[in-house]
């Protein structure tokens, strides 16, 4: 889906901010945390284009039913991640497609940027995937917890997610009887 955005668009270095980013940051992420079909993109130095990669790879599109997922194309603005997360963006090279030899780049939100993404969204399959990550030894609570002052959020809202992670990781806790 990169490599094909990154032709639509013209593109080489293409921005994952959705769940599907979990891909580029965790070697083999549980399966629970992959339900979702489409991924949030957009082409780093060129946002605009994302209209076109919704287009042509988007949901309905001839990509997507010969592949059976499909690509979102956004903006930048659609990230509600703490401040630096722009810096954080992890770089996975993405092999060149057949008859091409010019490298694509898939800048995916970091892990703990993401799981406070999700956090402010706020769903139920959200806060899953948040819980998720914590359960699996993803992310680690304290790390999230330390930068929920970055998300650019009200006070309560950003007191709402630090209450919620915290109630998750004291479950968790007692879940695996360690009485942290």
């Amino acid at each position: 889906m990169i490599a094909a955005a990154a032709e639509v668009s013209g593109e080489r270095e293409i921005v994952v901010i959705g769940s599907q980013a979990i891909l580029g940051t965790v070697e083999n992420p549980p399966a629970a945390m992959l339900r979702s079909i489409e991924a949030d993109i957009y082409p780093l130095n060129a946002p605009g284009k994302a209209e076109a990669i919704d287009g042509s790879l988007g949901d309905g599109s001839p990509f997507h039913g010969l592949h059976g997922y499909y690509a979102h194309g956004v903006g930048p603005e659609t990230a509600i991640a703490p401040a630096g997360w722009e810096e954080r963006l992890v770089r996975v090279g993405i092999p060149p497609r057949v008859g091409r030899v010019d490298e694509v780049v898939a800048l995916c939100l970091e892990v703990h940027d993401l799981v406070l993404a999700k956090c402010v969204a706020g769903r139920d399959r959200d806060w899953r995937f948040a819980t998720d990550a914590i359960s699996e030894g993803i992310v680690r609570a304290e790390d999230l917890l330390a930068r929920i002052e970055g998300l650019p959020e009200p006070p309560a809202d950003r007191s709402h997610i630090g209450t919620m992670l915290r109630g998750i990781s004291t479950r968790i806790a007692k879940l695996s009887g360690d009485n942290r």
